[in-house]
């Protein structure tokens, strides 16, 4: 059948063929202890890792929820009938942040002077600005405060406020 046209050498050739030898299946499992100890290793260094990650998101959820609600203050600063109120949520939300971040005795005592160097000295690498000290000082717990600010000095405020809760640093 397919040997008619064929010439006797080809044919011969031919019927030496045999399939192609494929080499055996490539397993998975490593073949010596010192990968499969190599696998612990970088098994138990990622664990550790997404723990470590887990406890630090933990650690800062007050910092995302704080962030939240200062967003909607933000919101409000930028209404003239809203904004007063907005100044004054500030004062309670940064006092709501360090309680969550530091022992109840050594935060919750704090106001006036004391609670604004202890502002200034946890506030990391930027520390609020001269305006938003005087605005804390007058702002804080007094009703008739924050009636006078304008709109600028109320988004520098904000901004000054975001940057405390951003940065501030809690001691071990």
């Amino acid at each position: 059948m397919a040997d008619a046209g064929l010439d006797p050498a080809t044919a011969a050739a031919l019927k030496q063929l045999a399939d192609i030898a494929m080499p055996p299946e490539i397993r998975f499992v490593p073949q010596t202890w010192g990968w499969a100890a190599l696998l612990v290793v970088v098994l138990a260094l990622l664990a550790a890792a997404l723990l470590v990650w887990r406890r630090r998101r933990e650690a800062n959820r007050y910092r995302r929820e704080a962030l939240v609600e200062l967003q909607r203050i933000e919101a409000n600063v930028a209404d003239d009938r809203r904004r007063r109120e907005a100044v004054l949520a500030l004062p309670p939300l940064v006092k709501r942040v360090a309680l969550a971040a530091w022992p109840r005795e050594a935060v919750a005592s704090l106001s006036g002077a004391q609670w604004v160097d202890f502002l200034q000295h946890n506030a990391g690498p930027k520390p609020f600005p001269d305006f938003a000290v005087r605005l804390f000082e007058e702002v804080e717990y007094q009703e008739g405060a924050g009636a006078l600010i304008d709109r600028e000095d109320a988004t520098a405020f904000v901004a000054a406020t975001r940057s405390w809760i951003e940065g501030h640093r809690v001691s071990a």
